[in-house]
């Protein structure tokens, strides 16, 4: 192995150095980046100067790409299509946004606690973000471990979790910052989906919490009492203890689980500084009650 892992926590987030990411990474040092990935759940790539050519194959070596925009092109142009969404606040030709943008306004959902797709019925394995341009105040992006939060949980919790059915829905999350505004070809294509409470990661077998600002109920349960421990697990999972916070360098890539992590972006002055970001999303293999062979609700066998 030729690559240096530096460790941020014992088991959660770390810096990968000793390794370019312009060329093809072999195989070797490509099996110890996808177990350091499957032990520590964030990855953090300094000084990778990559083309979106050279992010797109690396991510392809974990799975199938995610290639299905969540917000209607026509209604929201973007800078990027296919693969890559557009982390940043750059109009699609290249200006920063207006105060009253529709992509300003959905996209300040970002600012909740999340993890990328459960709102869709195949969700993500991993995300993999590039900064070409960061900004001088704020930016950050903190993430949250839901497996080390799981293992905080008593055993009557974990008993009385399992095997619990929750509702994503990425109306759920942006009507809670604000955005009300899909139009009808969204709303078809983005109906809610179920994903398991606690899912298991093959790779090392760790359980996880899986929740989101995108889940609005627990299926079984009255929806007040689903609400309220749905937001129990969110504010559970992201105390401190839980959390690192990131402080991106230009030129860096990272990298996270989306199973068994969440996160989202801090506030800086959009309407001054650039921020200029691109994100590949990888897909998991199934969805979640699929995986732990679970038998969907009776309300969404259509879905």
């Amino acid at each position: 192995m030729n690559i240096t892992v530096s460790a941020i926590t014992a088991d959660f987030t770390a810096e990968i150095y000793d390794v370019d990411l312009t060329q093809r990474v072999p195989d070797d040092d490509f099996a110890a980046i996808a177990n350091a990935f499957w032990k520590y759940s964030v990855l953090i790539f300094p000084d990778q100067d990559i083309t979106q050519q050279q992010q797109l194959a690396f991510a392809e070596r974990f799975g199938l790409i995610e290639r299905e925009r969540t917000l209607d092109p026509k209604a929201t142009p973007s800078r990027f299509d296919g693969a890559f969404s557009d982390i940043s606040n750059l109009t699609a030709d290249g200006k920063i946004w207006a105060a009253d943008s529709r992509q300003r306004m959905y996209k300040a959902g970002n600012k909740l606690w999340h993890t990328d797709s459960s709102f869709k019925y195949l969700p993500a394995l991993t995300s993999l973000l590039h900064a070409r341009t960061t900004v001088p105040i704020g930016g950050h992006t903190e993430f949250a471990d839901q497996r080390g939060a799981y293992d905080a949980l008593t055993d009557k919790q974990k008993k009385e979790f399992d095997g619990l059915i929750v509702e994503h829905w990425i109306a759920t999350s942006r009507r809670r910052s604000g955005f009300h505004d899909f139009n009808e070809d969204e709303k078809k294509r983005l109906p809610p989906v179920p994903q398991m409470l606690v899912r298991t990661i093959p790779q090392n077998q760790r359980k996880s919490l899986y929740v989101a600002s995108h889940a609005g109920r627990i299926f079984g349960m009255p929806d007040d009492e689903g609400r309220a421990l749905i937001d129990h697990l969110l504010d559970h999972v992201t105390q401190r203890q839980f959390v690192y916070t990131h402080r991106w360098r230009a030129n860096e890539l990272v990298m996270w689980d989306n199973r068994c992590t969440m996160h989202r972006g801090t506030d800086y002055d959009d309407l001054r500084y650039v921020r200029d970001m691109r994100r590949v999303t990888v897909s998991d293999i199934a969805n979640t009650c699929d995986q732990a062979d679970v038998a969907r609700p009776a309300a969404l066998q259509a879905a």
